[in-house]
């Protein structure tokens, strides 16, 4: 089977011809000299890494995995040296502030990075992305002291690190955790508790790891608002900056998963460990929404990611699987690709990644707008965009990302059930990222709970008209008027969603069919662009984008109009079922 191929001329494509990174990005302060050319020669270099050093690797990693012997964790043959690699080449520093030794990138390149890591090696992907988020939380909420100590580690990956959330008794409910943080009276806290599910809890690289920690101080109320955040280090600073003592802090066991074998997912016990208190006591849960942020759109790359990959591979062998007749019973055995519901499958998850890529790109630059723009109200407006679609990529990234790998496995018959093939570990590696960093339900509840209602409403009316303009200057396309019209129930349904804010039942029956349908709408607005982008080309992305592009328009857009009519069934024929019946 051939090996993993980031996409690099797609996503040259996207950056030269369809978002415009020169002028949308390149004339930002800092970014003066990351043009569209000097970023695709990062990404060119990027996609050889993850090609040659971590897809190798991906296969034999699920099948060696992490484990965990006399209290040590090891990872699986190849992953420390690799991620040695990954730090002294700069790659978990590529968009990191360079004050603290970060090459300063746009978030746009991070992301594509962390699309090829994940297609090559999701289970590798988690030690630098989680590295990055907790780098990101400190840098935003750590006192002066703390990110002077901390952050250029982390930054640059020398460090790694890792978020500690959930307990046994508290999972999407952090109102309920009972780990426990005792001042010392030096600035230190002694943190005492268990967390599970930890990723990238401990590993073998020979570095430090720096954890962050909700824990409650002795004095705090119930509920949220009394968690703080803390910063546990596996190892203590020694005098002279080094490592120096172990933690009282250790894994008490290994999770035993489904998927994403390779990565040490850890039961934590603090046992009195040191730490430091991160940002105001009582506002931890505040402090790590900006990692747990960073992470979601993190996570939602992954979808996209290790769809891509599963869907190389699966177009890859219908190429050459030769199985049954042609359609006009002239030949056999033909190409599997020949058959109607194998191209069926393989139009759908393209469908779904070219128009994926350009939405999660077009995001990311909305994210070095709001990082980087001198005017105020732009940068505000951007991070309001941000803000409404990190639900949407999250969920729905992993969810379309999860079904493509399904299709993908499907291609290949009984050969996808088989281990050796790759095609049931894509499966099973992909199932998690629907769940983790808040379950998919979870990001559908913070759309229609949260976002849409922001700023009584006008975010959503901002974006959707932002839209509008969009598909009035791409004239009398068929794909721009078909799009004009999903517009309309997409319109009526949030201005009633925002009406019914506080109806619980409402906003939960109608959550996950508004979020695909907001997800369906904003992927047609990339096919448009694509389409628009390469109008009188006759290269081979042209062809495939407006290829691709009619099957999304004939067969997933019209999705909006069925998702529409279940929402505005309202919550009835689903909350008046008395729970024992099920």
């Amino acid at each position: 089977m051939t090996s993993f191929t980031p996409p690099v001329d797609d996503m040259r494509f996207l950056l030269t011809q369809v978002l415009d990174f020169d002028g949308q990005i390149a004339t930002l302060p800092g970014c003066e000299d990351v043009s569209a050319e000097f970023a695709g020669e990062v990404l060119t270099e990027a996609a050889r890494f993850a090609a040659e050093k971590l897809a190798p690797l991906n296969l034999p990693g699920d099948e060696q995995g992490a484990a965990l012997q006399d209290g040590k964790v090891t990872t699986p043959e190849g992953f420390p040296q690799a991620y040695r690699d990954f730090v002294e080449a700069g790659w978990v520093g590529l968009s990191g502030n360079p004050e603290f030794g970060g090459q300063g990138l746009p978030r746009t390149l991070q992301i594509l990075l962390d699309e090829m890591v994940s297609g090559a090696n999701v289970s590798f992907g988690l030690f630098p992305g989680l590295t990055s988020g907790a780098a990101e939380a400190l840098e935003h909420h750590g006192s002066d002291e703390l990110k002077a100590q901390w952050l250029p580690g982390l930054v640059t990956g020398e460090t790694c690190g890792a978020m500690a959330l959930t307990e046994a008794n508290a999972g999407t409910d952090l109102g309920l955790l009972r780990a426990r943080a005792e001042p010392v009276g030096d600035g230190t806290y002694k943190v005492t508790g268990t967390k599970i599910f930890i990723s990238s809890g401990d590993q073998d690289f020979g570095n430090n790891i720096v954890h962050l920690v909700l824990a409650r101080l002795p004095d705090a109320p119930a509920g949220v608002k009394g968690i703080s955040m803390f910063l546990v280090p596996k190892f203590l600073p020694a005098e002279d900056g080094g490592l120096g003592v172990r933690n009282t802090m250790s894994v008490g066991a290994l999770e035993h998963k489904m998927g994403i074998h390779a990565q040490p997912t850890c039961v934590m016990n603090y046992d009195e460990a040191i730490g430091w208190l991160v940002g105001e006591p009582g506002r931890g849960l505040n402090a790590m929404f900006t990692m747990m942020n960073n992470e979601r759109l993190f996570v939602g790359i992954q979808g996209l990611g290790i769809a891509e990959a599963a869907h190389q591979k699966a177009a890859t062998y219908a190429r050459e699987r030769l199985q049954g007749r042609s359609s006009d019973n002239t030949r056999a055995p033909v190409p599997i690709i020949e058959h109607a519901d194998v191209r069926k499958m393989l139009l759908e998850g393209r469908a779904f990644l070219d128009a994926g890529r350009a939405l999660a790109v077009w995001t990311a630059m909305q994210m070095d707008i709001a990082a980087r723009h001198p005017d105020p109200e732009v940068r505000s407006q951007a991070n309001g965009i941000v803000l409404l679609m990190t639900p949407v990529i999250k969920a729905a990234f992993t969810d379309m990302g999860f079904e493509t790998a399904v299709k993908a496995q499907q291609v290949f018959g009984g050969h996808g059930y088989i281990h050796e093939w790759g095609m049931e570990q894509f499966v099973r590696d992909a199932r998690i990222t629907q769940i983790y960093e808040g379950t998919n339900g979870v990001q559908a509840m913070d759309l229609v709970g949260r976002k849409l209602p922001m700023e009584n409403g006008e975010l959503m009316v901002r974006f959707l008209t932002l839209v509008e303009s969009d598909l009035a200057a791409a004239g009398g396309s068929p794909f721009a008027a078909q799009l004009t019209e999903a517009l309309v129930p997409l319109r009526r349904i949030t201005q009633d969603l925002v009406a019914q804010k506080g109806d619980v039942e409402a906003l939960g029956a109608a959550a996950t069919d508004t979020l695909r349908l907001v997800a369906l709408v904003s992927l047609g607005w990339m096919w448009v662009r694509m389409v628009r982008a390469c109008k009188g080309e006759d290269s081979a992305i042209a062809r495939k984008t407006r290829a691709v592009a009619g099957y999304f328009f004939a067969r997933m857009l019209p999705q909006v109009h069925a998702l529409a009519a279940q929402i505005e069934a309202g919550p009835e024929t689903i909350m008046t079922m008395d729970a024992e019946l099920f």
